[in-house]
């Protein structure tokens, strides 16, 4: 008999998971593991400010994630600088303010590596709501933008010449990722939040048919991911946060251990083996 806190564990990593399948797919195509890395680095200078302002934590992740990924669209424009040393400069700053930020405060006692790594036995009812009323409708959002987002990924003056913006619907996929990392980091904690969008979403890769069916695909091992590692950790004693993302990790080289069936898929659809899907 699985106690109380085991399945709300399950719950809410199954709708972490279900958030993070279609949202880690994009992540994919576009290449943007390092912006994922920058806005987690970022969640924990959010942390930090919530708990100087004593305000939400989840909310002043959501505004610090926010906040970050508008500076990074100022400063593509402005600065003279490639997209990846911006990235490398806001994740590290924003990381290292965190830190500071934290060990100033000698008066709150602070999980450090709660926050750092998750503690998602650890989940109460209202985190379940938090992560599945914010991931439906990050969800929601996700379906709306879809077209233009995977149009833009393809090609963006494409999605220009067929009346699409794709710089709205950038804007909207770094807010929804700000929401995501938000919601998610009490589970899998800041540092480990970049792997579980790209682990399963790399998984899935391998079988997916199309973008649609490898977010499914996507989900789905995102789920078996959660379920694996908090079994393993119950049953070891391990963290379990990164007994997630270990379980992720085994799934992703069982799925690389079977080259037949990822070659025949993507001679099924050549356009998967791209930066489609």
């Amino acid at each position: 008999m699985l106690d109380d806190f085991f399945i709300r564990a399950l719950v809410a990593g199954t709708g972490m998971a279900l958030i993070a399948g279609p949202l880690g797919c994009l992540v994919v195509w576009r290449r943007l593991a390092y912006f994922g890395d920058t806005l987690s680095h970022a969640a924990l200078l959010g942390v930090a400010l919530g708990l100087l302002l004593q305000v939400s934590l989840t909310l002043a992740v959501l505004a610090v994630c926010v906040g970050v990924a508008l500076v990074l669209l100022v400063l593509q424009r402005r600065a003279n600088l490639s997209s990846d040393a911006l990235l490398g400069l806001l994740s590290h700053a924003s990381l290292a303010i965190g830190m500071v930020v934290l060990a100033s405060m000698t008066w709150v006692r602070i999980d450090l590596m709660g926050l750092l790594f998750g503690d998602i036995l650890a989940v109460s009812l209202q985190d379940i709501a938090i992560i599945w009323i914010g991931g439906g409708v990050v969800l929601a959002v996700l379906a709306t933008i879809w077209r233009p987002l995977f149009a833009a990924t393809v090609s963006s003056e494409l999605a220009e010449a067929e009346g699409m913006n794709p710089a709205r619907s950038n804007l909207v996929f770094m807010l929804l990722m700000a929401v995501v990392i938000a919601i998610s980091m009490k589970l899998v904690g800041v540092l480990l939040i970049t792997a579980m969008l790209i682990i399963p979403a790399a998984t899935a890769r391998r079988f997916a048919k199309g973008p649609e069916v490898m977010a499914v695909l996507s989900a789905l091992a995102g789920i078996m991911a959660v379920a694996g590692g908090l079994f393993g950790s119950l049953s070891l004693d391990l963290p379990s946060g990164p007994a997630i993302v270990v379980a992720a990790l085994l799934l992703f080289l069982l799925a690389t251990a079977l080259p037949g069936i990822g070659r025949r898929k993507r001679r099924e659809n050549p356009g998967t083996s791209g930066g489609q899907a």
